[in-house]
Protein backbone atom coordinates (compact mmCIF):
# COMPACT_ATOMS: atom_id res chain seq x y z
CA UNK A 1 0.00 0.00 0.00
CA UNK A 2 1.77 3.78 -0.97
CA UNK A 3 2.13 5.55 1.95
CA UNK A 4 4.09 8.72 0.56
CA UNK A 5 0.96 10.58 -0.76
CA UNK A 6 -1.85 9.53 2.03
CA UNK A 7 -2.29 12.45 4.38
CA UNK A 8 -4.97 13.46 1.93
CA UNK A 9 -8.05 14.07 4.31
CA UNK A 10 -5.90 13.02 7.35
CA UNK A 11 -3.28 15.41 9.55
CA UNK A 12 0.20 14.24 9.31
CA UNK A 13 1.91 13.45 12.37
CA UNK A 14 5.26 14.83 13.47
CA UNK A 15 8.32 12.63 11.59
CA UNK A 16 9.95 12.55 14.95
CA UNK A 17 7.16 10.50 16.41
CA UNK A 18 6.44 8.35 13.40
CA UNK A 19 9.64 7.27 13.92
CA UNK A 20 9.13 6.35 17.26
CA UNK A 21 5.60 4.88 16.85
CA UNK A 22 5.29 0.91 16.79
CA UNK A 23 2.70 -1.32 16.59
CA UNK A 24 2.12 -2.45 20.78
CA UNK A 25 1.88 -6.12 20.02
CA UNK A 26 4.44 -6.99 17.46
CA UNK A 27 7.00 -3.52 17.32
CA UNK A 28 6.81 -3.81 13.84
CA UNK A 29 6.93 -0.07 12.01
CA UNK A 30 3.28 1.86 11.60
CA UNK A 31 2.91 3.78 9.11
CA UNK A 32 0.21 6.21 8.02
CA UNK A 33 -2.65 4.41 6.48
CA UNK A 34 -3.75 5.59 2.70
CA UNK A 35 -6.60 7.46 2.00
CA UNK A 36 -7.95 4.60 -0.49
CA UNK A 37 -8.17 2.24 2.90
CA UNK A 38 -9.20 4.43 4.96
CA UNK A 39 -12.27 5.67 3.24
CA UNK A 40 -13.25 1.77 2.63
CA UNK A 41 -12.81 1.19 5.99
CA UNK A 42 -15.11 3.92 6.94
CA UNK A 43 -17.86 2.52 4.46
CA UNK A 44 -17.80 -0.59 6.89
CA UNK A 45 -17.64 1.30 10.27
CA UNK A 46 -21.03 3.02 8.68
CA UNK A 47 -22.18 -0.27 8.31
CA UNK A 48 -21.78 -2.19 11.56
CA UNK A 49 -19.53 -4.26 9.91
CA UNK A 50 -15.82 -3.62 11.60
CA UNK A 51 -14.94 -4.91 15.04
CA UNK A 52 -11.88 -4.48 16.77
CA UNK A 53 -9.35 -6.76 17.87
CA UNK A 54 -11.21 -6.73 21.53
CA UNK A 55 -14.50 -7.65 19.73
CA UNK A 56 -16.17 -4.41 19.77
CA UNK A 57 -18.12 -2.84 16.68
CA UNK A 58 -16.20 0.19 16.06
CA UNK A 59 -18.93 3.05 15.87
CA UNK A 60 -16.63 6.20 15.61
CA UNK A 61 -15.22 7.28 11.75
CA UNK A 62 -11.71 7.04 11.48
CA UNK A 63 -9.39 10.69 11.00
CA UNK A 64 -7.00 8.15 9.99
CA UNK A 65 -4.65 5.36 10.66
CA UNK A 66 -1.98 3.44 11.74
CA UNK A 67 -0.83 0.33 9.58
CA UNK A 68 1.65 -2.27 10.75
CA UNK A 69 4.85 -3.33 8.12
CA UNK A 70 3.01 -6.76 7.70
CA UNK A 71 -0.26 -4.81 6.15
CA UNK A 72 -2.78 -6.73 8.53
CA UNK A 73 -3.41 -4.57 11.55
CA UNK A 74 -4.59 -1.19 11.58
CA UNK A 75 -4.49 1.32 14.85
CA UNK A 76 -7.09 4.37 14.93
CA UNK A 77 -6.21 7.94 15.13
CA UNK A 78 -8.79 10.41 16.90
CA UNK A 79 -8.71 13.89 17.13
CA UNK A 80 -5.04 13.52 15.81
CA UNK A 81 -4.00 11.07 18.13
CA UNK A 82 -2.67 7.83 17.57
CA UNK A 83 -4.64 5.12 20.09
CA UNK A 84 -1.72 2.61 20.12
CA UNK A 85 -3.90 0.01 22.35
CA UNK A 86 -3.74 -3.72 21.33
CA UNK A 87 -7.85 -3.78 21.80
CA UNK A 88 -8.44 -0.81 19.40
CA UNK A 89 -6.44 -2.46 16.78
CA UNK A 90 -8.15 -3.12 13.55
CA UNK A 91 -7.45 -6.04 11.31
CA UNK A 92 -8.03 -5.66 7.87
CA UNK A 93 -6.60 -9.41 7.02
CA UNK A 94 -9.24 -10.60 4.14
CA UNK A 95 -11.48 -7.77 4.34
CA UNK A 96 -10.83 -6.13 0.61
Amino acid sequence: MNTENNTQGQKALDPQLMAILCCPETKQEVTLLDQVLLEKLNEKIATGELHNKGGSVVKEKLDGGLIRADQIMVYPIRDGIPVLLIEEGISVKGLF
